[in-house]
């Protein structure tokens, strides 16, 4: 058993997360407890690196997620705590540092309940002899749990009772009863039976861990249970309770449920290995995967050959002949595959899977359950109600939210010889990291590499000299800022004139919206009414390819900062061409139009505070003392 402080943990194990004492890359092992087989991911903690945590909650059966006994919610918690809701996914909450002198569990308590507005159950209680964490009480077996030497592999479990415990059996109690009083008003499975016995104190604890589960499962309640990981205290009474309310691999096939015996499997990591070559990680929710198989990926529409197969420890790989479901697979040899997509069988298979998915979607109750949060802003932004087949297609082709980044900064090779290793290494980054981007810069010519915050730009940089061995160079970070718009507007604009010998003619009417979450290919939308639709009806391919370039250039740069626009719908609801008329013209009539509906009338007054929050929105930007002086100095 490893420990942060001394960098030899078993799942932190690259130099860089040894070196500073953080999660960077999730990491995934497997092991036995209790007659069970647990796959445990653990994901990074700190925001530059949530896009780990946005892919292993999409293949995650149940989370715990880790407090400070001291601190309670803290602002990056409510970040995963929103991630994890996106995919509905039941959670247990661990108070951990109960060892710490100002921890106090009661107040972490009411800081989940008021900070995360759900309802918390506290399960256990600290037990401290001369202000020293030993162990803990466990308020639904009425147990106390102490742990002796041994680096917490030893403890022992003690009945409380009246007569030897006093005060300690009574609090205990009192808890105990309020417990079971929460569970009653949520679970009608455990209110039946209390009403039965007419009596809260002769319930059997096995009937109340299991209307702790039922409550678990349906996330009415979070249970909340204690330790101290660095010294050892907590540590199997929290992974019995993983056991204990976590659902398991059986209970959570959703989408699933329509391939039946046939492979199902979802990739949720990509990672690349200097022996083993491209690695991906994926959880299997039905049938099994053979080495050497041929998939089919739903996403990418493709079969693929796979090569070898392992399963996980962190950095160590054992070669298996096969995998069942319900656990992690890492195949060898996928070249097209990304981290979210669904892979299984054959073409066939999948088929078969969207028929019954579809038919299950008709049914309302299902439809409700079957389609997260995560899948239905996607549904959101198709241009007509979505029908079951559809919603079958997002379900099984829905990847992971990727999210825009936050910091740009360029980047530069040490010479011209080491360019195409540098454009290799930040291609094998990217596969691993879709929150990672690289792009030229048309203006100067310059790499530019964007990401999720300064600590995650200076660890690819540290990557790229460390396991590539290219000695790179960052320029200064700036802000990604982004642009949008305040309202709506219509705007017509004609070009009549004479470029060299040739006449150019174009007429466009176009209008602009702010349509939030809009995905990039549905930005422009054709006027299918009445005569605009005739009109549009006999627009050449050509010049509607002209027409999006336009678009984009118009939307690539804002009039206040030059920043990009989003969350912006753009309808073009007329459009006249003459004939001999270049794509170049039609394209910069487009910009031109669009970029004069983006301005603000010139006469129009406000504030520079008011006018920067109308114009365009910070996308997870820091409040710090470069934001401030652009804040100062805006007039």
């Amino acid at each position: 058993m490893g420990e942060v402080h001394h960098g030899n943990t078993v799942t932190d194990y690259m130099e860089q997360e040894r070196q500073r004492g953080i999660t960077i890359t999730s990491a995934a092992v497997s092991f036995p407890w209790q007659g069970y087989q647990i796959n445990l991911i653990d994901t990074p903690g700190h925001i530059d690196f949530t896009m780990e945590v946005e892919q292993s909650l999409a293949v995650l059966d149940g989370a715990v997620v880790v407090l400070d006994g001291s601190a309670g919610v803290e602002a990056q918690t409510l970040t995963v705590w929103r991630q994890a809701n996106g995919y509905k996914v039941p959670r247990i909450v661990y108070l951990n540092k109960m060892d710490r002198g100002d921890a106090d569990a009661r107040a972490c308590t009411r800081s989940v309940e008021d900070k995360l507005r759900v309802t918390p159950l506290l399960l256990h209680e600290p037990l401290y002899y001369e202000d020293k964490l030993i162990g803990l009480i466990d308020l639904i077996t009425l147990e106390e749990i102490v742990w002796t030497k041994g680096r917490g592999q030893h403890y022992t479990k003690r009945k409380l009772t009246e007569k030897s415990d006093g005060k300690k059996w009574e609090t205990s109690l009192d808890e105990h009863r309020k417990i079971i009083d929460t569970l009653s008003s949520l679970d009608d499975k455990l209110a039946d039976t209390i009403i039965q016995q007419e009596s809260l104190d002769n319930l059997d604890c096995k009937e109340i861990m299991q209307a702790v589960r039922r409550c678990t499962a349906n996330m009415s309640l979070y249970p909340i249970l204690c330790g101290s990981s660095y010294k050892n205290i907590g540590v199997q009474t929290l992974i019995d309770g993983v056991i204990s309310y976590l659902p398991s691999p059986l209970e959570r096939s959703g989408v699933h449920k329509g391939f039946g015996a046939d492979l199902s499997a979802r990739a949720f990591k990509v990672q690349h290995d200097d022996q083993k070559g491209v690695l991906t990680f994926l959880r299997l929710y039905s049938g099994q995967i053979s080495k050497g198989q041929k998939i089919y990926n739903l996403a990418r529409d493709k079969t693929e050959q796979t090569g070898l197969l392992y399963v996980a420890l962190a950095d160590e790989y054992q070669p298996v002949e096969s995998v069942t479901s319900g656990n992690i697979a890492v195949v060898s040899a996928l070249k097209a595959t990304m981290s979210g997509d669904l892979v299984t069988t054959n073409q066939a298979a999948a088929n078969r899977a969207k028929e019954k998915l579809t038919a299950m979607l008709k049914d309302p109750s299902l439809s409700e359950e079957l389609v997260y949060p995560s899948a239905r802003h996607r549904l959101h932004a198709l241009d007509t109600e979505p029908t079951p087949e559809d919603v079958a297609d997002v379900l099984l082709g829905v990847g992971n939210t990727v999210p825009e980044p936050v910091f740009l900064c360029s980047i530069e090779p040490p010479s011209a010889a080491s360019q195409n290793a540098l454009e290799t290494a930040l291609e094998e980054l990217q596969r691993e990291d879709p929150s990672l981007r690289v792009t030229t810069d048309e203006d100067t010519g310059q790499m530019v590499l964007a990401g999720m915050g300064e600590l995650h730009l200076e660890i690819i940089k540290e990557r790229i000299i460390r396991e590539y061995k290219i000695d790179v160079e960052l320029g200064p970070p700036q802000i990604s800022y982004k642009e949008t718009l305040v309202g709506t507007a219509k705007h017509t604009l004609a070009i009549d004139r004479k470029i060299g010998n040739a006449k150019q003619m174009a007429k466009v009417v176009m209008s602009a919206k702010t349509v939030k979450g809009i995905a990039h290919d549905k930005v422009l939308k054709l006027d299918k009414s009445g005569d605009s639709a005739a009109n549009l009806a006999h627009v050449h391919p050509r010049y509607m390819q002209a027409i999006r370039r336009g678009v984009d250039a118009a939307l690539l740069h804002g009039p206040k900062l030059g920043c990009p626009l989003v969350d912006v719908r753009v309808t073009l609801h007329w459009f006249e061409v003459g004939r001999g008329t270049s794509e170049s013209v039609v394209a910069a009539t487009v910009t031109q139009c669009l970029r004069k509906r983006t301005e603000l009338p010139s006469g129009q007054q406000q504030t520079p505070l008011l006018r920067l929050q109308s114009l365009f929105r910070l996308h997870s930007v820091s409040l710090n003392t470069e934001y401030f002086n652009f804040l100062k100095n805006y007039n």
